[in-house]
């Protein structure tokens, strides 16, 4: 007949729990009873063995329904995939998309096959899933606690041993002191006034504390992740914005641009029609001057020859209607004269130093101004069409006030010289 040892050993301990029960009424007591602990390390490796498969059900791929093969990544939804596994379903679900070398397709969607929540996939296809680090973590030491746990046929599992009383192994809990002890330190040692608690009792607290916390990281994980997922969107519709913004702004700033360019262009045209009339005048009033200088100069000739007349009475002849030529050669009256400052254009000038105050000053409008931005661009679009020379509102009104009116040209004023003597 087995003895109660080996009946422990083969899992019959249940029963000889509940014989010894009887006999001692109370199951901690068993600690006490049994050599070397046996019943608590059964106990214990039974809890650790239903936590364990409890935790491997949470690491199943729902896909190839085998633990998550490494890459794993995290779905918006936060459900978690193999990334092959997510590729495979993606595939299925766009055949007719191009693929990349074996690879998902750029662009695509699929769906969850845990919750059915449509993933919608960037540019990178399945490898822009982001990988869920912490769940690939928790698969590592699983796997490295299921090697510790399973020692090979040749080595033997040692359990700690009492530093004071060698020959005990540890069994029992310190409450008090907070460090697991030998029954021997309980009944004549350091801690025989200490409250105790059974090994497996703290240990399988403290293991359920552990759980909970790995449970509670997973938990915090997902959530991590979906606010990653939100400060990501916000970060791409900030840009967007940005983008939209500037590009309202340069829109701004180039129809003031476009405004200042067509007021130049005017200023110029009547700059240069007063220029033109301005010199064409000068330039015909200096032929006239040629004109005269060239007739003075050939009496002046003619009276040098009479001048060499040696006859007198052909002299004399000639020297009357000379002396008259002469004398209406010398009266410049006829030639008009430019009064002076007429080549002065002075009158064309600008000034911006209010126009550029404001315009240092320009600022963002607020909310409640958009609708007046609206209406003085209305305005302005008006104002461009007709031509009627109303000016623009905000800052454009106060370039066109700085700008002169563009009066016609003034003709030139001349007046006649005096009759010389």
């Amino acid at each position: 007949m087995p003895s109660l040892i080996q009946r422990l050993q083969t899992g019959g301990w249940a029963i000889e729990r509940a014989c010894f029960h009887r006999v001692y009424k109370n199951w901690d007591n068993l600690i006490f009873s049994i050599p070397n602990g046996l019943i608590l390390n059964l106990s214990e490796a039974a809890a650790r063995q239903i936590r364990m498969d409890s935790l491997e059900k949470q690491l199943i791929c729902p896909i190839c329904l085998e633990m998550f093969t490494k890459p794993v990544v995290i779905l918006p939804c936060q459900h978690n995939l193999c990334r092959k596994c997510a590729n495979d379903i993606f595939q299925s679900s766009n055949p007719y998309l191009p693929t990349r070398g074996g690879t998902g397709a750029s662009g695509g969607r699929f769906r969850c096959p845990s919750c059915r929540h449509e993933v919608v996939l960037n540019r990178h296809g399945v490898y822009g899933l982001q990988r869920n680090l912490l769940v690939e973590n928790i698969i590592d030491m699983y796997k490295q606690e299921n090697i510790s746990s399973r020692p090979s046929p040749e080595q033997k599992v040692d359990q700690p041993m009492c530093e004071v009383h060698e020959d005990e192994k540890i069994n029992i809990y310190c409450l008090t002191c907070g460090v697991p002890t030998c029954s021997m330190c309980k009944v004549f040692g350091a801690h025989k006034d200490c409250e105790v608690a059974p090994l497996n009792s703290i240990y399988q607290t403290q293991k359920t504390e552990l759980s909970d916390g790995i449970a509670m990281m997973v938990g915090n994980n997902d959530r991590i992740q979906g606010i990653i997922s939100q400060l990501e969107e916000t970060c791409r519709t900030i840009e967007e914005n940005g983008r939209r913004q500037k590009s309202k702004v340069c829109e701004k700033f180039d129809h003031l641009y476009a405004i200042l360019e067509d007021r130049k262009r005017e200023m110029n045209v009547k700059v240069n029609a007063e220029q033109e009339k301005k010199l064409s005048y000068i330039r015909r009033l200096t032929r006239k001057y040629g004109d005269h200088l060239v007739s003075m100069t050939k009496i002046m000739e003619t009276g040098i020859q009479t001048l060499e007349e040696p006859e007198m009475a052909v002299f004399l002849q000639n020297t009357k209607p000379l002396l008259q030529k002469i004398a209406e050669a010398s009266n410049t009256s006829h030639l008009e004269r430019v009064e002076r400052s007429y080549e002065n254009m002075d009158h064309y000038s600008v000034s911006f130093k209010r126009e550029g105050r404001a315009l240092r000053n320009i600022d963002f409008a607020r909310d409640d101004d958009d609708d007046d931005d609206e209406e003085d661009e209305h305005e302005e679009a008006v104002d461009a069409d007709s031509r009627t020379g109303q000016t623009a509102s905000g800052e454009v009104d106060s370039l066109n006030e700085a700008l002169p009116p563009l009066l016609p040209p003034q003709p030139p004023s001349t007046h006649r010289s005096a009759t010389s003597s």
